[in-house]
């Protein structure tokens, strides 16, 4: 057995048990004194295995080749944005489902690309496709609990990672990217689209111009109706529900935590020192599959752990605030709050608006329209007008892509790290602990093993 093969399925373990809630604490029946020594080896992680990943710069090509793991509806979706962006070239996809591969082929085929190579087989088919020599990164877009695994084969497989959010779910498989980005000198990113937003961007420059002052607090969430989609017999409604059986926690953390992080130059100055969570009941799941599906479904028998509403608290070690919510179970408007917080003034999203103090007064919200002018990010500015056109999420999938592929071509450090995709993570297992243990503070691993006093940038 190959030490590759030993390290995934000790990954898929601790992922199985991790649904079972055993992997944070060990068994259930060991004893409390255990459990917390446990709990602080993953707190603390293991010595490093290799120099630390920031501000390596990625490897200058002219043609970025690009291999997509998992081509349902989010891959091809990202496929379908690296296909208009000049200097692509997808290598390989792969899927468990011939079907959803094929179609990954035919987007290519109709952008007018060569047909990459397709592997559909089974569980492991990404390993025969991490052998090829023709891949720079390894775009990993496969249901939540595929992410750590896949990425760990292809890093260690000599090829950088990519994953769609979040990164991981356990303690022990954070560490696991961490290291293993150290040991094999390879970039692991999560690609947080909602970090490429027009507004996340606009707020970003418009705190680091200092127009809010010293930014003191912040608030990010992902509320957002998915009963729906969670139900389906297709795509994400095969896999996705079962995580609300597995645990209660704040299941999907960074896309309100990512630009909130950025503002406050999480790992570039400051980090995440602790939190607390809180999480509501659980009946909005229930409700709905008791109007919605037969009486004899058998998904009336599920068991539902995790809350309707998960609420973080986040303190820095500069003293900074963050609350992180979480909502996908219940009726309501999508809304990821964006909420920064300076002594100067304060922004806050959907809808989107300010209030600066000096500009305006009488304590009432004002447009954001006034300072776009001036403040536009450059992304936008530059590359704005194609990303509406062509690209998911009102543009933000498409310059995430774009920003990507530029950080190639030009050898310039990936705007977020290994370190931010595991901090940006964390508050998902943090989040269960702290709930099991009624709602006590739980310190965060310093993923950057110190180095989080460095000041740098995020995205420029």
């Amino acid at each position: 057995m190959s030490e590759n093969k030993q390290t995934r399925r000790e990954m898929l373990r601790n992922t199985a048990l991790a649904g079972l809630g055993l992997s944070l604490f060990g068994v259930e029946t060991k004893a409390a004194a255990e459990n917390e020594t446990v709990l602080s080896e993953l707190i603390a992680g293991s010595a490093p295995v290799g120099k630390t990943m920031i501000g390596v710069p990625l490897e200058k090509r002219d043609t970025v080749r690009v291999a997509m793991i998992g081509t349902g509806l989010r891959g091809r979706s990202i496929l379908s944005e690296f296909v208009n962006i000049p200097n692509v070239k997808i290598t390989a996809v792969c899927d468990v489902v011939q079907e959803k591969a094929d179609k990954a082929k035919a987007i290519l085929e109709k952008a007018g690309q060569p047909a990459p190579a397709v592997y559909v087989k089974g569980d492991l088919g990404y390993e025969e496709l991490l052998k090829r020599d023709d891949i720079d990164v390894v775009y990993i877009a496969t249901p939540w609990e595929w992410h750590v695994p896949q990425a760990l084969a292809a890093m260690n497989a000599g090829k950088h990672a990519c994953s769609e959010v979040p990164a991981g779910y356990t303690l022990k498989d954070l560490w696991a990217l961490v290291d293993t980005s150290e040991k094999t000198r390879k970039h692991m990113m999560m690609m947080e689209n909602c970090c490429y937003d027009y507004d996340e961007l606009l707020i970003l420059n418009i705190v680091r111009a200092g127009l809010l002052g010293d930014i003191v607090h912040g608030e990010g969430a992902y509320n957002h109706d998915l009963r729906e989609i969670l139900f389906e017999t297709r795509d994400e409604g095969l896999w996705r529900r079962r995580h609300h059986t597995l645990r209660d926690s704040n299941l999907y953390p960074t896309h309100g935590l990512g630009p909130v992080a950025n503002y406050m130059n999480i790992n570039r100055g400051d980090r995440f020192d602790h939190m607390v969570a809180m999480n509501s009941g659980s009946l909005g799941l229930q409700e709905f599959r008791k109007e919605k599906l037969a009486a004899d479904d058998p998904r009336q028998k599920e068991v539902y752990k995790c809350g309707d509403y998960s609420t973080n608290l986040i303190k820095t070690a500069k003293g900074r605030t963050i609350m992180v919510q979480h909502n996908v179970s219940t009726p309501r408007p999508y809304d990821r709050i964006n909420l920064v917080q300076g002594t100067k003034g304060v922004f806050r999203d959907y809808p989107s608006r300010i209030y600066i103090e000096k500009d305006k007064g009488g304590h009432q919200w004002q447009p954001i329209d006034a300072y776009k002018a001036k403040y536009e990010h450059d992304l936008w500015r530059f590359e704005g007008e194609q990303a509406r056109k062509l690209g998911g999420h009102g543009g933000m999938d498409y310059l995430m892509c774009w920003r990507l592929v530029q950080c190639f071509r030009e050898g310039l450090v990936p705007d977020m790290d290994v370190y931010d995709a595991a901090a940006w993570s964390a508050p998902g297992p943090l989040s269960e602990i702290s709930v099991q243990k009624g709602s006590m503070p739980i310190k965060f691993p310093d993923f950057t093993r110190g180095k989080w006093t460095e000041a740098r940038m995020s995205i420029p």
